[in-house]
Order: C-alpha cells, then sequence, then structure tokens
C-alpha cells in the first residue's frame, strides 16, 4: 500500500497551482521587512531613558502633593481644598506623569498611538507655556496687582494654611521685608490686630524681626510680640518696617534673566523628547508599511 501511495499519479490542478505560485512575484507575497539602522535603535532607546527620567520626576512631585495634602488633614475649616497650594503639586505631577508614561510605553512597545498622544501632549504644554509667556510680558501691571493680592491673601490667611505660612516667612526672612507696604499690614490679620484676644495681638510673625535669634541658637517666636503698640523708630530697630511688595517686585526684576533662561531650557527638553519620539514614530511607520 505505501508503494501504491508513492506512485499515485497527481492531478493537472495540482501542477496549476504550482505554476502559479512560482509565477507571482516573491516580493509581494512575502515582503523583506526593512531592518532599522543603529542610529534608529539608539534614538529609540534614549526616548525611552528620556521618558523614564521625566516619569520620576513626576512621580517624585505627586508624591510631594499628596503627602502635603495629607499632612494637613483634615483642612481647616472654611479652606477649600481648590485652593490649597499642595493641589498645584498633585495636577503637575499627575500630568507630567501620564505624558511620560505615554511616552515610555510607546517608545518601548512601539506604539504609534501613545506616541501621538504623547506628540499631543508635549505640543499643547509648549503652546501654552508660550502663549502664558506672551500674557506675562503684555500685561506686566495686571501680574503686578495680582501677585500684590496674592501677598495680601497670605497675610490675611497666615495662620490658617502651614504652606502659606511658610512661604511668607521665607519671603520676609530673606527679602528683610514685613507686610504688604510696612509692617503696619498685619494689622489687618485678625490674629495680630490689637483687638485680638490672643497673646499674638499687636504683634508680627518672628520672620520680621531684625535678629530673631536674638544672639541664641533657637528662634525667638516672641521677638515681634507688641511691635504694632510701638512708635515708628521704636519697631524699626526691632522688625523690618518695609514692605515686601517693592523688595518682592525687585527681585523678580533681577531674576527676569533666570527665569527667561529655565522657560527656555524646559522648552528645549520638551522639543528634544518630541523630535525623539517623532523619529520612532516615523521608523515605526516605515517598517509597518
Amino acid at each position: 500500500q505505501a508503494s501504491r501511495l508513492v506512485e499515485l499519479p497527481y492531478s493537472s490542478f495540482d501542477d496549476n497551482e504550482d505554476d502559479d505560485v512560482t509565477e507571482q512575484d516573491p516580493g509581494v507575497w512575502y515582503p523583506d521587512p526593512p531592518k532599522l539602522s543603529p542610529f534608529s535603535h539608539c534614538v529609540r532607546y534614549l526616548a525611552f531613558l528620556w521618558n523614564l527620567l521625566f516619569l520620576l520626576l513626576g512621580l517624585l512631585t505627586l508624591a510631594v502633593g499628596v503627602w502635603g495634602l495629607l499632612a494637613k488633614s483634615p483642612l481647616p475649616r472654611g479652606v477649600p481644598l481648590s485652593s490649597d497650594p499642595m493641589l498645584l503639586f498633585v495636577l503637575a505631577g499627575l500630568g507630567a506623569s501620564a505624558v511620560s508614561l505615554a511616552g515610555c510605553l510607546g517608545a518601548f512597545r512601539a506604539s504609534p498611538c501613545l506616541l501621538r498622544f504623547f506628540l499631543g501632549a508635549v505640543l499643547a504644554f509648549g503652546g501654552l507655556e508660550v502663549l502664558g509667556g506672551l500674557l506675562l510680558l503684555l500685561a506686566r501691571r495686571r501680574l503686578r496687582d495680582a501677585l500684590r493680592d496674592l501677598l495680601l491673601l497670605c497675610l490675611l490667611r497666615y495662620q490658617e494654611d502651614p504652606d502659606l505660612q511658610f512661604l511668607v516667612d521665607e519671603v520676609q526672612r530673606s527679602l528683610q521685608c514685613c507686610g504688604l507696604e510696612s509692617y503696619r499690614d498685619w494689622e489687618s490679620n485678625p490674629y495680630f490686630n490689637c483687638s485680638a484676644p490672643g497673646v499674638q495681638a499687636c504683634g508680627v510673625p518672628a520672620s520680621c524681626c531684625q535678629d530673631p535669634l536674638e544672639n541664641g541658637s533657637v528662634p525667638n517666636i516672641q521677638c515681634g510680640f507688641g511691635v504694632l503698640g510701638l512708635g515708628a523708630a521704636a519697631a524699626g530697630a526691632v522688625v523690618h518696617t518695609e514692605g515686601c511688595g517693592a523688595a518682592l517686585g525687585a527681585w523678580l526684576r533681577g531674576q527676569a534673566g533666570a527665569i527667561a533662561a529655565g522657560a527656555t531650557i524646559l522648552l528645549l527638553l520638551e522639543a528634544v523628547g518630541a523630535l525623539m519620539a517623532l523619529r520612532v514614530l516615523r521608523d515605526i511607520t516605515a517598517v509597518r508599511v
């Protein structure tokens, strides 16, 4: 039976199929995909590492924001969550982590969809940054007014928000100033007003003092008590009487070059990441086609 099976004649239909297959162009049926160059492989690995670095930075920023929110939980009565400064860290960390994760997975998994999402997000962020910079240049007066209102809000909520308290103390200590226009602005705070019932009445924070250590190693938090009840000359011997509004404006003008350089570096970093993702997307598209 085995010999009979071997000697069975084959049909002409099989010959026709073999002739058709051999007559076809083998390049159409079995295309040889182009191979990526070493430079393309290098760009792909760099894109992955680049986005991995920013993913870690985004997660760190997110962790700082969440830690800040949990450290103050529950929030003081009457203070909405949307006004908490730590919420900015949470949103910035979430945005940076999501975009960087899309770039990492897009480069690692060769996903055109994730790479297109990454490119669109980077272009959107870059456009918003450029638009924000132009608005700051065109509306400098309104920016000063907004900064003034922000400082006044910080003075009013000094005792209610630890983040604002830390920010105000750092500004007053580093710029050697007190209040918005002068040290008398602390009278608008309900805890430092002279009619307040607490021990801080008619006083200012210790960060306003000229020598908060008072030749010691631990700051004297009571060095500003009762200053608002003194005359201008007597108060000037204890605390800084100049306001922080003018000092902060002068500091920002002096740091304009550094701020512009930082914004330019950020845009360049985003542009480098977008160019690498665009090269990886082009290589993936060429191989798939």
